[in-house]
């Protein structure tokens, strides 16, 4: 009789458990079907941004509770890498230990550790930790094949960016969204915070410099999350033929993109820390250049030099740039660079923390001696154009270069403005 009673006791345990399990699932996990250019994703909606409750941000990734009921018995594929983090540990390990069947890792640039040189092929491999088969989006191809999605029914995508267009990983976004729309396999993103979210600026990519460091007529910077960012290559059509891939997005809560966010963990091997991330929309550029941005060193892109700049009055910062951890083979290897450190401002340069900053480039310019050779190939596709370089070989200033590109960044705006999902 008594074990009779704990039966029945256990029984109505499962079900109020489950009843409570249903109606928490059916606050956070409620979607609105938005609707851009007759596009329908399902966003989930849940007080995204209620400054009365606690203001620690909590990314998609910890919102277990709006994601799992999605992912409850399915073969799941997952493209991540180290900054895949749920509280402390990689969103790996928390989705199976949850009980998630994960059945394959993809990874962008720089491998599923994050310590892959900038633009090095990366090898599949199997991850030592969990036995998974790790598939590279960086090597032989970018984007997942139809054999190597077999067997997966839905896709999650959990990838830090940092906000600017030649930042590849949302290029990686791209081709998984669009190898998902042509297998009919259902993506979920598990957004989190850009932390140059603030501001929208630089040219528009022209469609002819077309490259995987620049794949969309956005902005340098497109003041985005990753899971904005997906809703618009959906609702603008940027799949190939105009493929819809079948988006989720769990978005986070207690932030905004005026809110401030310091990274838990380095996106890429040359960005270490909150002002390397701060200030590389801007010093980016000057990849495309011959100087030094700080590659084998551990100030990277915080700044730039050139053994040339010796007798520059105003560079007064001296490096020397050293093969290292994800900079194997870096510009200007062994040679005494002089410049600017900018890691505590742009300083002697104007700043603001709402704009790209090019007068360091036009200067930098300006006093280089060969200029022919400043600019190396790469530079018209990081500035998606041929614009930029022609403007400042014409000794265009920074306020006249600046407002060729207002025209194209308000029609881009109001294109942004379809697919925000937090506050500004």
């Amino acid at each position: 009789m008594c074990y009779l009673f704990l039966i029945e006791n256990q029984l109505l345990m499962k079900i109020l458990n489950l009843v409570v399990f249903c109606l928490i699932s059916s606050v956070y996990a409620v979607g609105c079907n938005s609707k851009h250019n007759g596009v329908s994703e399902q966003i989930l909606t849940v007080r995204q941004y209620d400054e009365k409750n606690d203001s620690s941000i909590i990314t998609g990734a910890e919102r277990t509770e709006a994601y799992l009921v999605l992912l409850k018995g399915k073969k799941t594929g997952v493209v991540t890498n180290q900054t895949g983090i749920c509280k402390s540990r990689h969103i790996v390990d928390t989705l199976i230990d949850l009980g998630v069947k994960v059945v394959t890792v993809f990874c962008p640039e720089h491998g599923f550790r994050g310590t892959a040189d900038a633009g090095a092929a990366v090898d599949d491999s199997i991850d030592k930790s969990t036995g998974l088969k790790i598939i590279s989006l960086y090597g032989k191809n970018k984007k997942p094949k139809p054999e190597q999605l077999m067997g997966i029914e839905i896709m999650v995508f959990d990838i830090q960016d940092v906000g600017a267009r030649f930042y590849t990983y949302i290029s990686t976004l791209h081709y998984v969204m669009e190898a998902c729309a042509e297998n009919q396999i259902p993506l979920i993103v598990f957004d989190r915070p850009n932390p140059n979210g603030h501001y929208v600026d630089g040219p528009v990519l022209d469609t002819a410099f077309h490259s995987f460091i620049g794949m969309h007529p956005v902005p340098i910077v497109h003041g985005m999350t990753i899971g904005e960012y997906a809703q618009m290559i959906n609702g603008e059509h940027w799949l190939t033929d105009s493929l819809q891939c079948k988006l989720t997005v769990i978005p986070c809560l207690n932030y905004t993109h005026s809110t401030p966010y310091r990274l838990p963990v380095p996106p890429s091997p040359n960005l270490p820390d909150y002002r390397s991330v701060e200030l590389y929309p801007s010093l980016c550029l000057f990849e495309g250049t011959c100087l030094s941005v700080g590659r084998g060193t551990d100030m990277q892109f915080q700044v730039i030099g050139h053994p040339v700049y010796k007798d520059w009055e105003l560079a007064e910062f001296v490096f020397t740039p050293t093969p290292r951890s994800g900079a194997m083979k870096p510009v200007l290897e062994g040679q005494l660079c002089f410049g600017f450190d900018f890691s505590e401002s742009l300083s002697p340069f104007p700043e603001k923390s709402d704009r790209l900053n090019i007068t360091v480039l036009i200067e930098a310019w300006k006093h280089f001696p060969d200029r022919e050779n400043f600019f190396n190939n790469s530079f018209n596709l990081l500035a998606g154009g041929r614009s930029l370089r022609q403007q400042i070989e014409k000794g265009l200033n920074e306020d006249q270069i600046r407002e060729t590109w207002q025209f194209e960044l308000n029609k881009f705006r109001k294109i942004r403005s379809k697919y925000l999902i937090y506050k500004e």
